[in-house]
């Protein structure tokens, strides 16, 4: 054989040998990963079922500090969370020294300051498990049961940036009333036998109270994150118009995520796929109304999206609202852990780890079965969604590896 040849020869064998390197460590990558996710999704499994006890083993430090200690930029608590049972039996059954009207806002709520300082969000029950919101998908009041119901869907993700939550009753005549600021008791009234408040808000009417069985109301309680962490707000890019005959741009320009992959802060980073993620998480629980959503200040982009005001949803489990999930659908891309633990929970495993979660709440049972029911089926959807972006244009330009910077999309 010629010198020439040989070299053409050598040539071509060594770019075989590259390309060989590469696919293989490709693949040895994935499949590491694949396999992280998957004990990460053991790991939440079997740490599914929080039962709230009274006592912090091993620390001296309160509840109220664990809870801030946990708060990093990506996450409002972490994977393992041995104290998280002892922090929310404190959300539930800590003495109330204030109650006040709730921050801004368009629902009823009441701002209360446990002891030890903790400020909570608590709303109230407004209707049974049982009961259906008809109407449009953003329609009628918060529902409490929902806030507890998407936080446990928040740790059976994995995605841990929804605060944390619990079922609570409170004695509004005893616990509320004694220490509420004059601007909330002004609020109070009886209706029959029942002692009701319709507090301060953009939708709160004297005519429209919330109300207690007898004195004792049922309600969840939101802990209130870390002052040290000042939330930033941000208008959704696929968020709704809310005016009559007017369409948002995402509802008729089929290009339109191209457009939010050149705007800050979804132009790099990890807010994209946040946007994303939180898409397939509102899709599950039937959330239509997050027109704006909340990260930390001063982030450029690094910052979680927050998931927080989850209320709006559970109110129909006969509704299939599928533009919430525009955002993935429209761009096409979803987190590689994201898919991974999706697949992890078909079959009826999400409707058994959302059970199984939520089953020592004080409020339990949280969610009737049509409901549980309901988030199987989405889940579904969503996993079709996926794959027929994946038919489309690939598993390795649909997938996004979590890490992987975001300026090439």
């Amino acid at each position: 054989m010629k010198l020439k040849q040989r070299v053409v020869l050598l040539a071509i064998l060594l770019v075989i040998f590259i390309f060989t390197k590469v696919f293989l460590i490709d693949n040895l990558d994935t499949s590491a990963a694949n396999r992280e996710d998957q004990r990460a999704f053991h790991r939440m499994m079997a740490g599914l079922r929080v039962e709230l006890v009274s006592k912090l083993d091993h620390t001296l430090q309160s509840p109220w500090e664990i809870a801030a200690q946990w708060v990093v930029p990506r996450e409002v608590y972490p994977e393992e969370t041995p104290e998280l049972g002892a922090i929310m039996h404190a959300m539930a059954t800590k003495k109330i020294i204030k109650a006040d009207v709730g921050y801004k806002g368009t629902q009823l709520k009441a701002l209360l300051i446990l002891e030890g300082g903790q400020k909570v969000v608590f709303k109230p029950k407004r209707y049974n498990r049982d009961y259906v919101v008809e109407g449009e998908p953003y329609a009628g009041y918060d529902r409490h049961n929902a806030e507890v119901a998407a936080f446990h869907l928040d740790r059976i993700l994995g995605f841990r940036r929804a605060p944390l939550v619990v079922g609570r009753f409170v004695n509004l005549r005893t616990e509320i009333k004694p220490v509420a600021t004059e601007q909330l008791l002004s609020t109070f009234l009886t209706v029959g036998n029942n002692t009701c408040f319709y507090g301060k808000c953009y939708y709160c009417r004297e005519t429209e109270p919330a109300c207690a069985d007898g004195d004792t109301m049922e309600g969840s309680v939101t802990l209130w994150l870390p002052d040290v962490w000042p939330l930033q707000k941000h208008r959704h890019p696929w968020g709704r118009t809310y005016r009559e005959g007017k369409l948002a741009r995402w509802e008729y320009d089929e290009s339109y995520c191209d457009a939010v992959k050149k705007t800050s802060p979804y132009d790099s980073g990890p807010r994209l796929l946040d946007i994303i993620d939180t898409a397939v998480f509102d899709y599950l629980i039937g959330n239509a109304d997050r027109h704006h959503y909340e990260s930390f200040q001063d982030d450029e982009g690094a910052s979680m999206l927050i998931l927080l005001d989850n209320a709006k949803s559970f109110g129909n489990p006969s509704l299939d609202e599928r533009s919430i999930l525009a955002p993935l659908y429209q761009c096409c891309i979803i987190r590689v852990s994201t898919w991974n633990r999706l697949n992890s929970l078909k079959n009826g495993v999400l409707k058994s780890a959302l059970k199984s979660a939520m089953a020592h709440d004080p409020i339990s049972p949280v969610l009737s079965d049509p409901h549980l029911d309901a988030v199987d089926q989405r889940l579904l959807s969503v996993l079709a969604t996926v794959k027929q972006c994946t038919d489309q244009f690939g598993m390795d330009a649909v997938l996004v590896e979590d890490r992987m910077p975001l300026s090439h999309l």
